[in-house]
C-alpha cells in the first residue's frame, strides 16, 4: 500500500531512472525485507541482501545531499529515515 502510494507520487514525473526513485525503490525493498527477517531470523542469503540494499541506498543518499540538500531533506522526511552521516 505504502508502495503504491509513493510511486504514483513519483510516476508523475516519468523519471524512474532518478536517484529519488532509486532511494523510494530501495526503501520498500527494505522494509519487505525487514518485515521477512523478523518471521525468518536464520535466513542469512536474505540477510546478506538486505545488507547490500543498505550499501546501495546510503551511498545514493549520500550522493543525493551532496547535489541537492533540499531534495534529500525532502526525500527523508517523506520516507521517514534517518540522516546520513557525511564525513
Amino acid at each position: 500500500m505504502i508502495k503504491n502510494v509513493l510511486i504514483s507520487i513519483n510516476s508523475k514525473e516519468e523519471n524512474r531512472g532518478s536517484v529519488e526513485f532509486q532511494i523510494l525503490s530501495f526503501t520498500n525493498k527494505i522494509r519487505r525485507l525487514t518485515s521477512h527477517l523478523e518471521l525468518h531470523k536464520k535466513d542469512f542469503l536474505s540477510q546478506r541482501g538486505l545488507k547490500k540494499i543498505l550499501g546501495k541506498r546510503q551511498r545514493l543518499l549520500a550522493y543525493l545531499s551532496q547535489k541537492n540538500r533540499v531534495h534529500y531533506k525532502e526525500l527523508i522526511g517523506q520516507l521517514s529515515i534517518r540522516e546520513t552521516k557525511i564525513g
